[in-house]
């Protein structure tokens, strides 16, 4: 299903023109619900805590994982406690939970069963992103809160937006849901902080992000070193491309391909499919659903965001004008 939407959205296909419709019906609803909240009829939550909310203005992955585990690791490092909220998508959850180390990625869902394994980070997972924000700060000593996602969450107020845009293939067709990948207009970005794009040429005010793979990982042994170039890859992401690209660049070579749905729910048998010989390589999102039934051939590839100084002192700065309390 994945496949087929992407070549409606990004490869222009025919069908986008009988979705339009619906898309003016979505355009209308968006519309309307940010109208309410500008008048004040829907109630808007400020917390007492700074928010960062890091998101996008398309559906699918963008690249926002790495670049929260990049904002939590430059606030600590200048001396802020950050928390982090996420939606928790395809987890259990009712009502919000705190990440605690037993939490698999069924509990909590996978990008912040991957966040909190990669950072140890205060972290609370909740569909309503203010009942998670209230949750985080009841349970946790946070200065500042990240939330993963959540641009349209606009129950929720925020003092700095980042969105991530995906360098390759950018808006697409640029037309809204479901004929296109838009959440909302690329009119948005007017009123954004910083607009980061992931990978690619940037425009403008835009500022470049670079995932940086790190060497492959063993699901099962720490020690273990891949020595293997030739390898069979799957990714269950937003853009799996992007992971298989990224792996011909490190000079590996693919012998197999294989695309999962993102956010795909996985089994022994569904991985193992991929290969029975060589090397399995995969994203640390699709690894974080494996680590139970993991087998000696399995691998991921760990990648770490790199921005600019620039970004780093603007968005210190923009902390410091709202008269934060260390």
């Amino acid at each position: 299903m994945q496949e087929f939407v992407n070549k409606v959205w990004y490869q222009g296909h025919w069908l986008h023109w009988f979705l339009l419709p619906f898309s003016w019906l979505f355009g209308l609803v968006s519309f309307t619900r940010c109208c309410l909240f500008r008048l004040g009829l829907k109630t808007q939550t400020k917390l007492p805590v700074p928010v960062i909310v890091v998101g996008n203005i398309t559906a699918g992955g963008s690249g926002k994982t790495p670049m929260v585990i990049y904002l939590v690791e430059l606030l600590r490092a200048q001396g802020f406690k950050p928390g982090v909220i996420s939606r928790g998508y395809g987890s259990k959850v009712n009502g919000v939970l705190s990440v605690k180390d037993n939490h698999s990625a069924n509990d909590v869902g996978d990008e912040p069963a991957m966040i909190f394994k990669r950072t140890q980070v205060p972290f609370v997972v909740g569909s309503k992103r203010v009942k998670a924000a209230e949750k985080l700060l009841e349970d946790h000593d946070v200065d500042v809160i990240i939330s993963d996602d959540g641009l349209q969450h606009y129950a929720l107020a925020r003092d700095i937006e980042i969105v991530i845009v995906d360098g390759v293939r950018r808006f697409g067709n640029n037309k809204l849901i479901p004929a296109g990948p838009l959440r909302e207009t690329e009119k948005r970005l007017d009123s954004i902080d910083f607009t980061v794009v992931n990978g690619g040429k940037v425009k403008g005010d835009e500022l470049l992000m670079e995932l940086i793979p790190d060497l492959p990982v063993s699901l099962v042994s720490s020690l273990d070193k891949l020595h293997d170039k030739t390898v069979a890859a799957c990714a269950g992401i937003g853009n799996p491309q992007r992971f298989f690209d990224t792996l011909t660049k490190q000079g590996f070579v693919l012998e197999k391909q294989v695309k999962f749905e993102d956010h795909q729910k996985y089994s022994l048998s569904k991985i193992a499919s991929v290969s029975d010989s060589l090397p399995i390589l995969m994203t640390e999102k699709d690894a974080i659903k494996c680590k139970e039934f993991a087998q000696d051939n399995w691998w991921y590839l760990p990648v770490d965001a790199r921005l600019s100084n620039e970004f780093d002192q603007q968005l210190l700065i923009k902390l410091k004008q709202l008269d934060i309390k260390l």
